[in-house]
């Protein structure tokens, strides 16, 4: 007996005209007769118009995905320019004392962050009085230099957001540590602070913000013993 022919299936259809292009050149007839379902409205169409549909909708998806590329590069283009304005505000300060009240002011005005604020230590004797050298806890010096990147989230209730003007409205923080190299302990900390809850967030991108990290803890060193 003459086993059974097994039957033809999809994927040995699908696999033939994949393997056989030129099939349509030689039964051109059928790229008009077959007809398919349009996910537009449920009608009948012809197999070119549904390959000009998908076409359609690739063109779309690309367009898309270049305007939000557009968009993004705008977006990095205006963040790049006020990182430029502050670090310049920065260059322009003449007496190192003067520094981080400029820098804290200038961060809010170019930012657009509701409230900042910033403490330093292991400073130059000169400048041990200050106010921005005063009321820093222990905990405070052990936390920032534990932070090898920026911490961006909701308030968890660190003793730094009582250095705020108002710490009950920080819903959630930046804190960002300043040290003269990568490898060494902290010498300060800044505190950014937003009473939106979702403004600084864990899965944020912190290029920027270690930017001004890198600005900030440069510009500051001035202060620091020689």
């Amino acid at each position: 007996m003459t086993p059974a022919t097994p039957p033809i299936t999809e994927e040995d259809i699908a696999e033939f005209l994949i393997q056989t292009p030129d099939f349509f050149e030689r039964h051109a007839e059928l790229l008009t007769a077959v007809q398919l379902t349009s996910p537009h409205g449920g009608r009948a169409v012809s197999l070119q118009e549904r390959q000009a549909e998908m076409l359609r909708e690739k063109i779309k998806l690309l367009e898309h995905r270049l305007m939000e590329m557009m968009r993004h590069g705008n977006e990095n283009m205006l963040i790049a320019d006020k990182l430029l304005r502050w670090a310049r505000q920065l260059f322009l300060v003449a007496r190192p004392a003067d520094l981080p009240a400029v820098l804290v002011a200038e961060i809010r005005a170019q930012f657009s962050v509701p409230q900042a604020a910033l403490k330093l230590w292991d400073l130059a004797e000169a400048h041990a009085g200050e106010p921005f050298a005063q009321g820093v806890g222990e905990d405070v010096k052990i936390l920032a230099s534990s932070l090898a990147a920026p911490y961006c989230g909701v308030n968890s209730g660190f003793e730094a957001v009582q250095w705020l003007d108002e710490p009950e409205a920080a819903s959630s923080l930046v804190l960002l540590p300043l040290r003269a190299h990568a490898d060494t302990s902290a010498f300060g900390l800044l505190v950014l602070a937003s009473p939106d809850a979702t403004r600084y967030q864990a899965d944020m991108a912190t290029d920027f913000v270690e930017r001004i990290g890198e600005l900030a803890s440069a510009a500051l060193s001035r202060l620091r013993s020689p």
